[in-house]
C-alpha cells in the first residue's frame, strides 16, 4: 500500500519525507487556508519535496469553472493530480478531464455507489473519507473493503485512497482491505513507528552496549 502524507505545511512534508517512504501528498481547501499563501505556491513547493501525485482542489460550483481551474492547476507540475467534489457538476468535469488526459481524485466519497460512478466517469483515484463515515456511527473500513469488492468484480484500475486517517489503526485496517493508498496526517504517521516494546527493547539493548 503505498502512503501519502495529508497536510500543505511544507515543513511537515519535508521531515516526512526525510524518512523516504512518501509515494505522494493531498491537500484540500481548508489545509491551504491554514497555510496562508496561495494554493499555486503551495503546491508547486510540495512538488519540489515528494516526487508522486500530489492533489491539488478545484474551488468552482460548475463543472466548465472546474475544467478551467483544472487546467491550470496541471500546468504547474507534471505529478499535479485535480482533486474534485463527488458531485453532479464534478463528475462531468472528471468525464472531460479524464478524456484530456488530466489526472482527477475524486474526493468526499461515502458510499460505494458514489465510488462506482467516479470509476464510470474516469477518475484515476477516488477519496473514500472513512474517519468520518465512522463519526456518523457507520463503519468506514466496511466502506473501503465494499469499494475494492467492486472494484476487482470488474477489473476497474481507479485507485482507492482512503482517507480521513484518524489514528494508526485505520491505516493497518485500510491496508487489510486492500486500500491502494492511505493519505495520512503527519501526526499519526509518526505514531506508526511507536510500540512500548520497542522503546524497552531500544533502552535495554543501550544499557547493556554501556557495560
Amino acid at each position: 500500500m503505498k502512503i501519502f502524507v495529508d497536510t500543505a505545511n511544507v515543513n511537515d512534508i519535508r521531515r516526512m519525507a526525510e524518512y523516504g517512504i512518501l509515494d505522494g501528498a493531498t491537500t484540500n481547501p481548508s489545509l491551504i487556508a491554514k497555510e496562508g499563501k496561495k494554493l499555486s505556491d503551495v503546491i508547486e513547493e510540495i512538488c519540489g519535496i515528494v516526487d508522486g501525485p500530489i492533489s491539488a482542489e478545484v474551488m468552482s460550483e460548475y463543472h466548465q469553472g472546474m475544467i478551467e481551474e483544472a487546467k491550470e492547476l496541471a500546468k504547474i507540475h507534471k505529478n499535479v493530480v485535480i482533486k474534485i467534489p463527488m458531485c453532479e457538476e464534478g463528475i462531468k468535469a472528471v468525464s472531460r478531464l479524464s478524456k484530456e488526459g488530466i489526472k482527477t481524485n475524486v474526493t468526499l466519497i461515502f458510499s460505494a455507489n458514489q465510488a462506482l460512478i467516479a470509476a464510470k466517469a474516469g477518475a484515476t483515484y477516488v477519496s473514500p473519507f472513512l474517519g468520518r463515515v465512522d463519526d456518523i456511527g457507520y463503519d468506514g473500513i466496511s466502506l473501503i473493503y465494499d469499494i475494492r469488492e467492486i472494484y476487482d468484480n470488474f477489473n476497474i484500475t481507479t485507485e482507492i485512497i482512503s482517507a480521513s486517517i484518524r489514528h494508526p489503526m485505520h491505516v493497518q485496517e485500510v491496508a487489510k482491505a486492500g486500500s491502494d493508498i492511505a493519505t495520512i496526517p503527519p501526526a499519526v504517521i509518526e505514531k506508526m513507528f511507536k510500540h512500548p516494546l520497542t522503546d524497552l527493547g531500544i533502552e535495554k539493548f543501550m544499557q547493556d552496549a554501556k557495560k
